[in-house]
């Protein structure tokens, strides 16, 4: 019976996934099936910390993230949990020995949301490593499987997909991280007056971070480098969509992939990858 509990969790972890997120979900339905769940479980628990922070703005955000802290480490600690969230996650961090530095980094950055304040270049780079290069480097321990000199190998390639994939979300969100949570996250950027130089400099800092990822991407254990590959040409995708539109035009609209366009480059990224050529 306990597997059937574990299998339900698990399934509660995807159906976040699915609801929250169509690209994502698009890029795990491309990874090899054994890293499925294991992927989702990650997302959940990612996905539910920063739901606690950015949207449940008539609770006490801090109590309910303390909780979550908490309540996280015990069920690493007891392998078991009734919320389903932190059961699958936990199933997850116990069998591919996730560090909890990791968890502690994420942590940290969700609680650097709550206070409302300017960000210089350390407290830049320290939110981005919490908030989403620490994610990439917990996928990255499933996909090498106790693999550690590939993990290694392959952990700066992971940190800057998940610094790119940042960025990127920044650069999309500028007008509503502005306006509805008072946060502008580029180190110097005034919203008020969001030029077209200072977009560029952002612009060339997420490219060298999709540079380096792509070297790394292409090295990864073949079970895990479509879905992962298919997850960066969406993001460059929607880069590249974001370069193409003015300064201006990014602090009034959000600019997104339409779904047709993600089938698309689901069929190219499979094709590429079936032909070796990614």
């Amino acid at each position: 019976m306990m597997e059937l509990f574990n299998n339900t969790a698990l399934a509660c972890s995807k159906l976040i996934t699915e609801r929250y997120s169509t690209s994502f979900t698009l890029g795990i339905k491309t990874l090899d099936e054994k890293f499925h769940l294991p992927v989702y479980a990650i997302y959940g628990f990612v996905r539910y910390a920063d739901e606690i922070v950015d949207t449940f703005h008539d609770f006490d955000k801090k109590t309910l993230l303390d909780r979550f802290r908490h309540d996280t480490y015990q069920a690493i600690e007891e392998k078991i949990s009734l919320n389903p969230v932190l059961h699958s996650f936990q199933l997850v961090v116990n069998q591919y020995q996730i560090e909890r530095a990791l968890i502690d980094a994420f942590l940290h950055s969700m609680e650097m949301d709550l206070q409302k304040q300017e960000y210089n270049d350390a407290i830049y780079e320290q939110y981005i490593y919490g908030s989403a290069e620490v994610v990439g480097l917990m996928c990255l321990r499933v996909f090498c499987e106790g693999n550690t000199a590939q993990y290694d190998y392959l952990c700066d390639g992971a940190r800057r997909l998940g610094a790119a994939f940042q960025k990127v979300n920044f650069l999309r969100d500028l007008k509503s991280d502005f306006e509805d949570r008072g946060r502008v996250y580029f180190p110097g950027v005034d919203f008020s007056d969001f030029t077209k130089d200072a977009k560029s400099l952002i612009e060339a800092d997420i490219q060298a971070d999709f540079d380096a990822a792509l070297v790394s991407i292409k090295q990864l254990p073949r079970s895990a480098q479509m879905g992962v590959y298919l997850a960066y040409v969406y993001y460059l995708t929607l880069f590249n969509k974001i370069k193409n539109t003015s300064a201006a035009r990014i602090q009034e609209v959000r600019i997104r992939v339409p779904d047709s366009a993600k089938m698309a480059l689901l069929a190219q990224t499979y094709v590429k990858f079936r032909l070796n050529v990614i």
